[in-house]
């Protein structure tokens, strides 16, 4: 597929214009509340957009989607998995939980019996 020649005059113009007003947005919505919420100084377009873009570096995306899947695996989500796990998986799984967070979710069939609360008082 051919890209038309009007593309590469639109799309570097069409990023300039995203960055100034998202660069724009960023100091109105700061400048009308964190100088009265918390007492900080009001910034700069040019400071606004550092804080763009930091946030974009420490949380990823503006919210347009188009971005890779951040789940583990081949893009299966984890409910996908778990259906297709044996219950011998399943059960190693619900360990692993168990030793890391100190729960286990139940499984369809209720709790199972390593789940006793015999040691609870």
């Amino acid at each position: 597929m051919r890209i038309p020649k009007w593309m590469f005059v639109a799309a570097p113009v069409g990023f300039v214009v995203f960055i100034a007003v998202g660069g724009e947005v960023v100091k109105l919505l700061w400048n009308s509340l964190a100088p009265e919420l918390f007492g900080l100084r009001p910034v700069t377009f040019w400071q606004a957009l550092g804080l763009l873009t930091i946030c974009r570096i420490l949380f990823g995306g503006f919210g347009l989607g188009g971005g890779g899947s951040h789940r583990s695996g081949s893009g299966r989500g984890m409910g996908e998995r778990w259906v297709q796990m044996t219950p011998e998986e399943r059960e190693r799984m619900r360990q692993s939980w168990r030793g890391r967070f100190g729960f286990c979710p139940s499984g369809p069939s209720g709790p199972s019996s390593n789940d006793s609360n015999e040691d609870v008082k």
